[in-house]
């Protein structure tokens, strides 16, 4: 099959991510053709002037839409876009100059119907972007890549840096309105469908998440809520390895506890945790500063996580509450 791609990026009040993200689009090797839709979600900062900008050196296509989310602004994307196969990204990437090119050479090997790719940090992004992004990636953390080169019937693809083919959208109607946790929801679905999922390791993007410690807590306790909904809906995927930010986070408050008590080995364990995490950090980042900054980071990856998925487990697994009333901020409202 010929692959026609189409890059499809939902935004919301961040023209200067527009601005860097079809820069670095500009930059792209290759002569594959493509096309970019951009859906603007609602907006007090349009992004209209970046992109008439760009008109002339890109093939752009541009929609205003109201706020219903990103789910369904991907899938509004999709439905207007002319290619036969979707990558989707989240307006704060940086797509690196072999992006395309590494991404079609793996379809073209080894086809599949979605795709994901990794993240990794800009030689240009803050040092708290820089821990941030550590603890989000490392496999010392939760937050490593789900899954490897070798499980591609298991591995859930981030719509941060999604592929997706036109006839895997239709069948599974694309993106629900869950947010987040509305890309394992389709991975999930599309497995049940019959689609097949994998990474693809080389087609990795600079994810620029432009935030702050209370912004990170925010973020990573609402994927810790949305897990629990998750499992509700879909069984099958239920793994006790979900449940290791809490009890981390748990043991971590008893070990202060105990060692008050005058018991030190269990924070002692903790401690030597936190030292070998920051030795990753180091190797990876070159950065003191980075590396210590990665402590906070993964602490509050923890705790914002784990608290989020007590929470939610608590109210939709043993109390019975239904997700949508219960949490309503976790579902936008289709209009």
């Amino acid at each position: 099959m010929q692959l026609q791609y189409s890059f499809i990026i939902p935004v919301y009040n961040r023209p200067d991510e527009i601005q860097e993200l079809l820069e670095s689009f500009e930059a792209l090797h290759g002569d594959i053709p493509f096309e970019i839709v951009i859906v603007e979600d609602g907006l007090t900062k349009t992004s209209k002037t970046v992109v008439d900008a760009f008109n002339n050196k890109l093939n752009i296509s541009y929609f205003f839409k109201e706020n219903s989310g990103p789910g369904d602004s991907r899938n509004f994307g999709m439905q207007h876009a002319k290619g036969n196969y979707f990558i989707i990204l989240d307006s704060d990437c940086i797509l690196p100059e072999n992006y395309l090119l590494e991404a079609n050479k793996s379809l073209q090997a080894n086809y599949v119907d979605c795709f994901g790719g990794p993240d990794a940090a800009h030689d240009s992004f803050s040092n708290l972007q820089k821990a941030i992004n550590f603890s989000m990636t490392s496999f010392i953390t939760t937050g490593g890549i789900r899954g490897n080169k070798k499980s591609v019937d298991t591995f859930q693809p981030r719509s941060f840096n999604m592929g997706l083919s036109k006839k895997a959208f239709q069948d599974s109607k694309g993106f629900g309105r869950i947010h987040p946790g509305e890309d394992p929801d389709l991975s999930i679905r599309l497995w049940n469908l019959g689609y097949k999922t994998k990474l693809i390791p080389e087609a990795f993007v600079y994810h620029k998440r432009r935030i702050s410690w209370s912004n990170f807590y925010k973020q990573v306790n609402k994927f810790g809520m949305v897990r629990p909904i998750l499992n509700k809906w879909h069984p099958s995927t239920k793994k006790l390895t979900y449940w290791f930010p809490t009890v981390f986070s748990l043991g971590l408050v008893c070990a202060v506890l105990f060692f008050v008590l005058g018991f030190k080995w269990l924070l002692l364990g903790y401690g030597l945790y936190f030292v070998i995490a920051f030795v990753l950090a180091l190797f990876s980042t070159k950065s003191i500063v980075v590396s210590v900054l990665a402590i906070p980071a993964i602490l509050i990856q923890y705790f914002g996580y784990g608290y989020g998925f007590l929470k939610s487990t608590l109210a939709v697994s043993v109390l019975k509450k239904t997700p949508e009333t219960h949490f309503p901020k976790l579902f936008f409202k289709l209009k």
